[in-house]
């Protein structure tokens, strides 16, 4: 580490006592300013806020809990990320259909989260899987439909449209169907608003989850068709739906990803098969979950490196290579720059999260080594986000 960068940490962490961190909220007016970029800032988070409703990837939650107030740190590829969102926000969807790839660890979920808290800031409509793992892992019920050919899941698409009325509250109440819906034991007519409609099968439960889905596929298409409102559909652990899935057919057979519902929507709107008049949508990889790695479809489209040497003997599925057409990949830093890792290390100090070592200086000045501890964290863990949190810092934190 240049000189300069070690008088920087020392200044930092010598003598500046836990408890004294003041953050500046997570927000679109801060974010055009250019100084914010390796700074912590801290998220303005309300009830029905997608943080909430819709999840958080696991981790990602543990670590949550152990703060007192959610809080991130903004990167460079943070604001490079956001600015892509703005220019898209009068676009099709068409032309912003990018994954955040990088190694296990690098902070690719926590930039996803930063998307999705900005587009909730400028008022887009959100959608938001964090764990798109679960729509592949067989924990939610499935049942095969003829007239759509695919493996329905109604109660995960229940929960979906639960959870969109409550985040997208205010935006679904002023967009309207523009044809009548035909339902089990009624006829939703046309001008009947979004939120209407999901609350229709909310109010009759009992009925409304086997049909969840076709209200779900209704109001996808609505929000494709309409105009007032960019929507960003933001999928976490998208590399699970490339492969097959952990469901079975009746005769015991594995059944692929995109022969499952919701899967198969967000593949086709991630391959442009599928789009919004105005809005986006992004994916992020995880590298860490053996069950569903990275499959090499998805690596030949996003120009990913090979976890293992290729030959021309390995195969290509094509119905899969083909839901990958024009994906773009954004790189995730490997590492934490010194000043980003600073900012993460003020955080889980202001946490009380680190051990004080309080000691004299030649003048006898009180000082702490929280720099000493900084920088051997940092050292420990190559700058890798998760490593440096979760194996050093936390590592050895007291109950």
């Amino acid at each position: 580490m240049p000189p300069a960068q070690l008088l920087a940490v020392k200044a930092k962490f010598a003598v500046e006592p836990p408890g004294s961190l003041s953050l500046p909220l997570f927000e679109p007016k801060a974010l055009k300013t250019s100084d914010i970029v390796g700074k912590a800032a801290e998220f303005a988070l309300d009830k029905n806020d997608p943080f909430y409703v819709f999840g958080l990837p696991r981790k990602m939650l543990l670590e949550f809990r152990l703060m007192t107030k959610p809080t991130t740190v903004v990167r460079g590829v943070t604001k490079e990320s956001i600015e892509l969102l703005q220019s898209a926000k009068d676009k099709s969807s068409l032309d912003t259909r990018v994954v955040f790839t990088g190694r296990a660890g690098c902070g690719k979920s926590f930039l996803l989260l930063q998307a999705v808290e900005h587009c909730v800031a400028q008022k887009w409509v959100v959608i938001y899987i964090p764990r798109a793992v679960n729509l592949v892992n067989s924990t939610t019920t499935h049942a095969y439909d003829i007239r759509t050919q695919t493996y329905l899941q109604p109660t995960f698409s229940f929960q979906t449209l639960q959870r969109m009325l409550t985040v997208n509250d205010v935006a679904l109440r002023k967009l309207t169907l523009q044809t009548s819906l035909q339902l089990e034991k009624r006829e939703v007519p046309a001008g009947t608003s979004l939120a209407e409609l999901i609350e229709i099968a909310i109010n009759d439960r009992s009925r409304s989850v086997a049909q969840a889905p076709l209200i779900l596929e209704t109001v996808m298409r609505a929000l494709e068709e309409q105009t007032r409102y960019p929507v960003l559909f933001a999928v976490d652990d998208f590399q699970s739906l490339y492969g097959k899935s952990k469901y079975r057919d009746p005769h015991f057979e594995t059944i692929h990803s995109y022969h499952l519902s919701l899967p198969r929507m967000m593949l086709e709107y991630a391959s442009g098969r599928r789009k919004f008049n105005k809005g986006a949508f992004v994916g992020a990889i995880s590298c860490s979950d053996t069950n569903f790695p990275l499959p090499i479809e998805l690596r030949d489209a996003l120009g990913l490196e090979y976890d293992h040497p290729m030959s021309p003997y390995d195969k290509r599925f094509k119905p899969v290579f083909d839901y990958t057409e024009g994906l773009k990949a954004i790189k995730v830093p490997e590492k934490l720059s010194v000043q980003e890792a600073m900012s993460v290390f003020e955080i889980w100090k202001n946490e009380q999260a680190l051990a004080d070592v309080v000691m004299r200086d030649s003048e006898g000045r009180v000082v702490t080594n929280y720099d000493e501890q900084f920088l051997a964290k940092y050292t420990q863990s190559g700058g890798n986000a998760r490593d440096f949190v979760w194996g050093g810092i936390l590592a050895n934190m007291e109950a």
